[in-house]
């Protein structure tokens, strides 16, 4: 491999990693708010989902995607799964109180 492939190769790796990082913190962050939502539900026997929620919000997570040039359905694939994780989360929380 030649040296500037190497090194260009390397350099959008290293903004990758950094990227992968931030996506982790910001998943941290939005499990902790989600925490909080699944808390208050519990505390005012709600249910654990909101199919009318969801709903809006792979609408406009879909729009924004678009907008950014992601391919159709990966946002509501990632979506699918992050929402299963917080209803369940929610459902554990209902449970335990």
């Amino acid at each position: 491999m030649k040296k500037e492939v190497k090194f260009q190769l390397d350099e959008y790796r290293e903004s990758i990693d950094n990227i992968d990082s931030m996506l982790v913190f910001l998943l941290a962050e939005r499990f902790k708010v989600t925490e909080k939502v699944g808390k208050l539900k519990a505390d005012n026997n709600l249910p654990a989902s909101d199919k009318n929620r969801e709903a809006e919000q792979r609408a406009r997570l879909e729009l924004l995607s678009s907008q950014a040039g992601i391919k159709p359905g990966f946002i509501s694939r990632l979506l699918n799964f992050i929402i299963k994780e917080v209803v369940d989360n929610h459902k554990k929380l209902k449970k335990n109180s």
